[in-house]
C-alpha cells in the first residue's frame, strides 16, 4: 500500500520482500478468505501506549477507502459478522490487486531479498543479498514477531533501535490460552465444543464464542481478551449474558422441581459440556432438592467462572504483536522518525494491535497510506 502510494506519485519506489513471495499473511488470514478489514473501525479498536495516535492515518485512509479498492478490481466480498469483510473467494484476490497497482505505478519488487545492514551517512545505504541501493527515505513494514514460520522477525525491532528508538514490550496478541493442570484435566477431552460467552479481563469484555482445545481456551472471545491478558491475571467468563439466571434457577426450582441442572444446561449448551460443567460442580441432585443457596451458588458459577490461564500458544498461533516501537518518536501523519528525517515504520511494527475481524488490516493500510503520501 505504502508503495504503491508513493508510485502513484512518480517516486522511485524499490519494495525488499525477504520471503520468496509477497503476502503470505495475507493468504493464510480469514481462514483462507482474508478478512481485509472491518466496516466498524475506530481508534478505540486499538491497543497502544499512545491510544490516540492511530486516529489521523485512520481517517485519512477508510475502510470504505478499502473497500472502494476491492470493488475497483471486482473482488466479490461479504460481511461476515460485526463489520467484518471477507473475500468471497481466495485472499490470493486481495494479493493479485495490491501487486496490480504496484505494476501501474512503477514500483520494482524484488522477493528473497536478504538485508544485511543499513547505514545513513548522508541517504540510507541498505546492504542486501541482491545488492546495495541507496535512497532518500526508508520504509520499515516488517510485522511483528507473530507466525514466525511465514517469515516473521524481530528486524524491524533492531533497526528502530539501531535509530535510537524505543520499543514497548512485546507480547503475543489475538492467541489462545493454555490451562493450569486442573483445568486442562478438566475440559482437554472435549475439543471442538464451542459455546458463547462474556470473557472479561482487566476491565475489558468481549461476547462471542469460545472453543475448547486439546491444550485449552481459543475462540473470537479468548483471542480478543488474550490481547488485554497479562501472565497471573483471571479471566471471568460469563456464560449467560445478560441473562438474570439467579431468577431463572430459582423459576425453574419453582415451577419444575424434578429438572435436573444438566438438563437446563443442555437446553444452552451441548449435552457434554453441560454434563462436564455438573460434574466440575457436583449438581447432581434436581433443582427441587437444591438449597436456595446451591441455586445462587450455582448462578454465581455460571457467570463468575474464573479461570486463571497457565500461559498463551505464544507467537506460533498469535495473529499480531502486542506492543512494538514506541509511536512517541514518530509523526501520526506521516509516520516519519522524529529524529530520523526520511525514516518511517508502518504496520504491526508499530505499537498499535487491533482487534480480532480486520482492524489489524486496516492498520496495515492506513499507515502504508499516510506514508506513501509523505514521501
Amino acid at each position: 500500500m505504502c508503495a504503491i502510494e508513493a508510485g502513484k506519485r512518480g517516486r522511485r519506489v524499490l519494495l525488499l520482500e525477504h520471503n520468496e513471495t509477497v503476502g503470505k499473511k495475507i493468504r493464510i488470514s480469514g481462514g483462507g478468505r482474508c478478512n481485509f478489514t472491518n466496516m466498524h473501525t475506530t481508534p478505540e479498536n486499538f491497543l497502544s501506549d499512545n491510544p490516540r495516535f492511530a486516529t489521523s492515518a485512520l481517517a485519512r485512509y477508510t475502510p470504505g477507502d478499502f473497500i472502494a479498492f476491492v470493488e475497483r478490481h471486482g473482488i466479490a466480498y461479504h460481511e461476515k459478522k460485526l463489520g467484518q469483510l471477507f473475500c468471497d473467494g481466495s485472499a490470493q484476490l486481495i494479493i493479485d490487486a495490491l501487486l496490480r497497482e504496484c505494476a501501474d505505478a512503477h514500483v520494482e519488487i524484488r522477493t528473497g531479498c536478504i538485508v544485511d545492514e543499513v547505514q545513513k551517512p548522508d541517504n540510507f545505504s541498505v546492504a542486501t543479498s541482491h545488492g546495495t541501493f541507496r535512497a532518500n527515505a526508508l520504509v520499515v513494514a516488517t510485522g511483528g514477531l507473530s507466525i514466525p514460520k511465514l517469515g516473521a522477525t524481530d528486524f524491524g525491532y533492531r533497526l528502530a533501535r539501531q535509530f535510537g528508538l524505543n520499543i514497548v514490550p512485546c507480547a503475543p496478541g489475538l492467541v489462545p490460552f493454555t490451562l493450569q493442570p486442573i483445568d486442562h484435566q478438566q475440559l482437554s477431552d472435549l475439543p471442538g465444543i464451542s459455546f458463547d460467552a462474556m470473557v472479561s479481563c482487566n476491565d475489558i469484555e468481549f461476547e462471542e464464542s469460545v472453543l475448547i482445545t486439546h491444550r485449552g481456551l481459543s475462540g473470537p472471545a479468548i483471542l480478543q481478551i488474550a490481547s488485554y491478558w497479562d501472565s497471573g491475571l483471571d479471566i471471568v467468563l460469563d456464560l449467560f449474558p445478560g441473562v438474570a439466571l439467579e431468577d431463572s434457577l430459582m423459576r425453574t426450582k419453582r415451577d419444575s422441581p424434578a429438572t435436573l441442572p444438566r438438563t437446563f444446561l443442555a437446553t444452552r449448551f451441548s449435552a457434554r459440556f453441560a454434563q462436564r460443567l455438573c460434574e466440575i460442580h457436583a449438581w447432581s441432585r434436581p433443582f427441587g432438592e437444591m438449597p436456595d443457596t446451591e441455586v445462587r451458588a450455582m448462578a454465581n458459577a455460571l457467570q463468575q467462572w474464573r479461570i486463571t490461564p497457565a500461559g498463551t500458544e505464544g507467537y506460533a498461533k498469535a495473529e499480531v504483536t502486542r506492543g512494538g516501537i514506541d509511536t512517541k518518536a514518530l509523526s501520526p501523519k506521516t509516520m516519519e522518525t522524529r529524529g530520523v528525517p526520511g525514516l518511517y515504520f508502518i504496520g504491526e511494527a508499530v505499537d498499535v494491535t487491533g482487534w480480532l475481524g480486520g482492524y489489524n488490516f486496516q492498520w496495515a493500510w492506513a499507515s502504508g497510506f499516510s506514508a506513501g503520501n509523505a514521501i
